[in-house]
């Protein structure tokens, strides 16, 4: 009994970063210095609180020091911490029932030590405050640091149980006289309940359950409706059926009425008999195109599907010189509501959504792009409007949402943009597109048979994101962020990166018949869709934690979860290969005969509803809609007028400093590299090009991620839109967001006439009012225009249209995604390649209504693709907002090669030439026979300068503007003071392996977060070697204990082991890589470890967490697993605190080491990075016997070659410059950059040799 009062005891500790490692407290203590305008806060110390139950005091021990705290970096503090007389305290934590990673990783960590615990850890984060603060003041701060939709302020007492209390629920309620209510009574229980959904659809659902079920419906029917027929699942505004259509009479409406009759002639063409039962709506005429150019035989890639996945195109993609037949899937998605009001969350499961969507349609995604829409940053805390949170706040905190997710899935981002316009405060623009492929044959479409069972897989389900469909379709208001917690989704991307390694085995694939992933509606959607008869047994569906009602289990959108119909023959063998990946798979549905959607919960059928009543999408609406004329003046006209006051009154350098320095033409790399771009080794160009890393791509362009053999067959992404324009123009604006999405992608080589696309429509809340109606409509008609006119077609997209808040409306935006098949053998990249080259502006020319010459684009576009493909052309960009001003000058940032400009017109340098496009000539003008609206633009030049006229500006000078503008808001730079050295080391002998082999094999560990396994076993495999990888499962005990044996048996047959990088277990409980060093700390683990090193000559390697790892657990530098003491080298926080992604130039100091024989010392290689730990830390002693030793194995340099403190150079701050370091034998090497991410036609815009030949080393050595 005793021992059980023990066991059952709160234990409290607090964890502080020491002196030197506090990069978050300092950070947050500038925020509200600068940001808060607070001078009298003197410092801020931040403290991570952990509350602990139902833990042994022997395991609590054991865990302090490896797992809630690390000895180099933490102090701790046991149940208290002292305060001083000028320090004041608060905490913050989540609210109860939202998912916590941090909390959720640290209980999986300590399972690894004991398989049978099950503590309850409870976390806060507690803000310690230094200075006279007065109350108003910490209230201030308070307010800002916590955001009432996810988060609450703590409690500094004790509390007595960490135990949530919930109430048990029995029964589902029925609406008690529902049937009976006059119009009265609806609009009051439509109001009392909330609903998204109208009035009339209510009362739609009342007819319906008075006059055929005859009975009340439950609040979970009422709910389940709403959810299936809300904007964000049924796209129910682009669905209304629009009567009464009329246009303006004034001038410019011409285009737009001529195309609207076009339209209406095409319907009838298409639809025939048929064209009554067709009403017009918005979604009719935005899918129009697609159905046109179809029956005109210009779609024979489309891959036609009952599934609705995402757009899919069939593609032949080669591999190792022969053709095979596979699908490339791409989508968009928004999360505009809740990343407005949860910038973290909402931005994380945007991306996560995103990909769901084609990986329901078992492809893998392999690249992604972020197009985000937001009011200046820059703007004063204290001018944030009432109800909003700060612009600041909101682009930060979602850069970190969206990058975090997606680097831990494991997905390369390959192009970040953000767009500003004032507008965009009325509720931000978040936009996560992806791109994936499959082989054809892995992706097998068939129906949903009755007796078919409906398999949920992935993660548990929980409150979070209830009500986050019909939440995202309702208008923002100033209390939204104080009652929607509930609608934020919480993601988990290492369950998702699980789904994704399932769903690449071709056989669990090939058993799949249909597949939904759970996004808006939870199981009421997402297993409501997959069958017209359905019942779903919601006592079996997985919680998170007790007390959720059926109502809440029907629509929670809990995100990392897919519903798969199989044939019941392939349950047993389906859930077992689902349990191999560490993830949970339960029958939770049949497929019936009746055509009803069913579901039960204790005993009781809570939903019951008839198929054709659910698919009738709620009530017919019909709405009028008046189509304006733009404003006489043109928004190129206006253009024209600025260009001329700028040139005229301020001359042309302040010219060329805003062509760069406007908010929508800077540098953006601060932000950009949160992004990891690299990850998968198939990104063809980084996001920024050249010997300087400073020329931004337009387009992301990735080699199809065939898992054996090589391929050059790749996909370029590209994205077009001005607010702007689309504000003066919604057809015209929509018009050349598609001819920008297309010049984009002509310009690293694109064939424009295979290019398909995918829209973003993202419009202010429409209501009743015919002219708002008119905004979207002309949007898509000018859309239609441009696809009919170059018989292209989108064949997806994503509408919200609730982008309002009070009298404030978001710009009027259609964002196009074009997406094309490439040869990544002749893309080109948009720097400069070298002076004295030739340069032309290959000119796009508008007609009398401001629209581009179609026939002109076609040949022009056909000539450039021609030339590129042959080599002609060396580089190439779009002409954009700002001009071709504004793209020679960010083409010449990469190598710093100036430009002379021709005397030519202001207006054709200043101006914006949407659809133009930019080529620096391999020869002279004079060798090609170029298209007829080419004109000489200039010449590049050696000399690093921009010469127009009579004006010369400093490339350096230029760049400086650029870079300034957001560096407050997304810093690139941290000051990072230190030693460095130089010393090499020669190896004299190195360490030979008397055990040889014929054919070595690799054990490569997968562990929850971990996402470099492929890239790591092409690696090794390309060398020669073979590669056994081994999914650690940690659901439940009896696999903590066979994944532990699976892991001793693996690493007694092999040779090497090489854990690759990742986010282990989230990287948390703050600190990366404790979950694998607790792993290899297991006693048979360990051992093994030890035999393989000490007995059997084996080599061990760690990149980036798995070097996190290897330094947790002493494996470097001292080459055994020891307990790490106080002055032990570690990794930890960058310097900059956030994320970093970007290439680094790194040094080979020695190469005494059995993986480093084919370097030398002295070697300069560009090596991806990617983590948020990686910054070296040890003593000044610590660091010169290593040296000494020779066991500093890279060094980040500068141009020169040497080692540097310089945070454009050594990015993480890390000590001595120090990248990788090994064991004194070099038999264990870590290291932070990924060397494995190498490839033929891979980061081609980089330059300089990137392959360290580590592999092929370390396979040679048992040779």
């Amino acid at each position: 009994m005793d021992n059980l009062e023990v066991i059952m005891a709160i234990k409290r500790i607090f964890v502080e970063k020491k002196v030197g490692f506090d990069v978050e407290a300092k950070q947050l203590h500038a925020d509200l210095t600068e940001n808060l305008n607070l001078k009298n806060i003197t410092n801020v110390r931040i403290l991570h609180r952990y509350d602990t139950d139902h833990l042994s005091e022997a395991i609590y021990q054991r865990s302090i020091d490896t797992i809630y705290s690390e000895p180099t970096v933490d102090d701790v503090y046991i149940e208290n911490y002292a305060l001083q007389e000028d320090e004041v305290a608060f905490g913050i934590e989540y609210l109860p029932g939202q998912y916590d990673q941090r909390s959720d990783s640290l209980v999986q960590c300590i399972q690894l030590i004991e398989s049978e615990a099950n503590p309850i850890v409870s976390v806060a984060k507690i803000i310690v405050l230094s200075g006279d603060i007065p109350t108003k003041d910490l209230e201030r701060i308070k307010k800002y640091c916590i955001n009432p939709v996810d988060s609450r302020e703590a409690d500094l007492d004790k509390p007595t149980t960490l135990e949530l209390d919930y109430e048990v629920p029995h029964a589902v309620e029925q609406v008690e006289g529902f049937i009976d209510l006059d119009e009265k009574g609806i609009d009051k229980l439509w109001d009392n309940l909330g609903l998204a959904m109208t009035n009339k659809d209510l009362l739609h659902t009342q007819n319906y359950f008075r006059c055929v079920e005859k009975r009340n419906p439950t609040i979970t029917e009422i709910r389940a409706l709403d959810t299936y027929w809300s904007d964000h699942c049924r796209h129910t505004t682009f669905l209304t059926q629009l009567k009464d259509i009329e246009f303006d009479e004034n001038a410019g409406i011409e285009p737009i009425k001529k195309t609207y009759d076009q339209y209406l002639t095409d319907r009838e063409a298409i639809y025939g008999e048929r064209l009554n039962e067709k009403p017009i709506c918005l979604m009719d005429i935005a899918l129009m195109a697609m159905k046109k150019m179809r029956r005109e035989g210009h779609l024979d890639d489309l891959e036609v599907s009952d599934e609705i996945n995402a757009c899919s195109i069939m593609v032949d993609v080669d591999v190792d010189g022969k053709n095979e037949e596979w699908l490339v899937m791409f989508k968009n998605e928004t999360h505009n509501h809740p990343t407005e009001i949860e910038p973290f969350g909402g931005a994380a499961t945007c991306l996560g959504g995103a990909i769901r969507d084609p990986l329901s349609g078992r492809s893998y995604v392999y690249q992604a792009m972020r197009v985000t829409g937001a009011a200046d940053p820059r703007v004063a805390i204290s001018q944030t409007m009432e109800g909003k949170l700060p612009q600041r706040k909101i682009v930060t905190k979602s850069a970190h949402g969206y990058s975090s997710y997606g680097n831990q899935i494991g997905l390369a981002t390959g192009l970040v943009r953000e767009i500003y316009h004032p507008n965009y405060v009325a509720k931000r623009m978040e936009i996560g597109a992806v791109i994936a492929a499959a082989p054809k044959k892995n992706v097998i479409r068939e129906t949903s048979d009755p007796g078919d069972y409906i398999i949920l897989l992935g993660g548990r389900t929980g409150r979070d994101g209830c009500g986050g469909a019909t939440g995202s379709s309702k208008e923002h208001t100033a209390e939204s962020i104080h009652t929607c917690g509930a609608e934020v989704q919480k993601g988990n991307p290492p369950t998702e990166r699980k789904i994704q390694r399932l769903f690449r085995n071709e056989t669990v694939s090939q058993m799949i018949k249909k597949c939904n992933d759970f996004g808006a509606g939870g199981i009421s959607v997402a297993i409501g869709e997959l069958a017209d008869g359905l019942i779903i047994d919601l006592d079996v569906v997985p919680k998170k934690y007790d007390g959720l009602d059926g109502t809440e289990l029907a629509i929670s959108e809990s995100q990392e979860r897919m519903a798969v119909v199989i044939d019941p023959k392939d349950k047993q063998k389906f859930i077992e290969l689902v349990e191999k990946e560490n993830l949970e798979a339960t029958h939770v549905a049949t497929v019936t005969e009746e055509k009803r959607l069913i579901m039960t919960w204790k005993g009781q059928e809570i939903v019951n509803i008839r198929r054709d009543f659910l698919d009738t999408n709620g009530a017919l609406v019909e709405m009028k809609a008046y189509v304006s004329a733009p404003d006489a003046q043109s928004y190129f006209e206006q253009e024209r007028e600025q260009v001329k006051t700028l040139t005229q009154q301020q001359g042309y350098k302040e010219s060329f400093i805003r062509a760069v320095a406007d908010l929508n033409s800077c540098s953006q790399k601060g932000l950009i590299e949160h992004f990891d771009s690299s990850i998968g080794a198939g990104s063809v160009f980084m996001p920024f090009g050249g010997k300087y890393q400073t020329t931004p791509m337009e387009a992301m362009v990735a080699k199809i991620p065939v898992l054996h053999g090589e391929t050059t067959t790749g996909t370029v992404m590209s994205y077009g839109y001005n607010p702007y324009l689309s504000s003066w123009s919604p057809y015209h604006g929509a018009v050349y967001a598609v001819v920008d999405s297309i010049a984009k992608g002509v310009a690293v080589g694109a064939d424009y006439k295979k290019m398909r696309f995918t829209f973003q429509e993202y419009f202010k809340r429409l209501g009743n009012d015919p002219k708002r109606w008119g905004e979207p409509l002309s949007a898509l008609l000018g859309a239609y225009y441009i696809q009919e006119q170059l018989k292209l077609a989108s064949i997806g997209g994503k509408d919200s249209m609730s982008g309002t808040f009070h009298d404030i409306d978001v710009p009027a935006t259609l964002v196009s995604f074009a997406v094309d098949v490439v040869d990544v053998t002749t893309v080109v990249s948009n720097e400069f390649k070298a002076g004295d080259h030739d340069v032309v502006m290959i000119e796009l020319p508008r007609d009398a209504h401001d629209l581009p010459v179609i026939d002109v684009l076609k040949s022009n576009y056909t000539w450039i693709f021609d030339a590129i493909n042959s080599g002609t052309i060396l580089s190439a960009n779009s002409v954009g907002q700002f001009g071709a001003a504004e793209a020679v000058v960010k083409m010449g940032f990469g190598n710093r090669i100036g430009f002379t400009f021709e005397a030519l017109e202001d207006e054709k340098i200043f101006a914006s030439s949407y659809g133009s496009i930019i080529l620096e000539l391999k020869n002279p003008m004079s060798d090609y026979k170029l298209p007829s609206t080419a004109i000489k633009l200039g010449r590049t030049s050696v000399l690093p300068k921009i010469t127009y006229k009579q004006t010369s500006i400093p490339i350096d000078e230029l760049q400086g503007h650029w870079e300034e503008v957001l560096e407050d808001v997304f810093p690139t730079v941290e000051d990072s003071q230190g030693k460095t050295s130089d010393q090499l080391t020669s190896a004299s002998s190195i360490y030979i392996c008397k055990h040889k082999v014929a054919k070595p094999k690799v054990f490569v560990p997968v562990f929850p977060g971990t996402n470099c396994e492929y890239d790591t076993r092409r690696a090794f495999e390309k060398a020669g070697a073979d590669v056994e990888e081994v999914v650690f499962r940690n659901l439940t005990p009896s696999m903590v204990k066979q994944s532990v044996q699976e892991f001793v048996q693996a690493i007694r047959s092999s040779q090497m082991i090489m854990i690759p990088g990742g986010f282990s277990a989230g990287d948390e409980p703050d600190g990366s890589g404790k979950f694998i060093a607790t792993v290899f700390r297991n006693e048979a683990v360990s051992e093994a470890v030890m035999d393989l090193l000490n007995q059997r000559d084996g080599l061990m390697l760690g990149i980036c967490n798995g070097f996190q790892a290897l330094i947790k657990l002493g494996l470097v530098p001292y080459g055994d697993i020891r307990e790490l003491t106080a002055d032990a080298p570690t990794l930890t926080y960058n310097t900059i605190g956030r994320h970093i992604s970007k290439m680094a130039r790194t040094k080979i100091m020695s190469n005494q080491s059995p993986w480093l024989q084919n370097v030398t010392p002295g070697d300069i290689h560009h090596i991806p990075l990617s983590h948020g730990e990686g910054r070296f830390v040890a003593s000044d002693a610590v660091i010169k016997e290593l040296f000494q030793n020779g066991q500093v194995v890279t060094t980040y340099v500068n141009e020169e070659g040497q080692a540097t403190m310089n945070p454009i150079d050594n990015p993480n701050g890390s000590m001595y410059a120090i990248e990788g370091i090994m064991s004194l034998d070099g038999r264990v090497l870590g290291k932070m950059g990924h060397s494995e991410r190498i490839g033929q036609h891979v980061a081609k815009n980089i330059y300089g040799k990137q392959d360290q030949q580590l592999f092929k080393s370390g396979v040679q050595y048992f040779l």
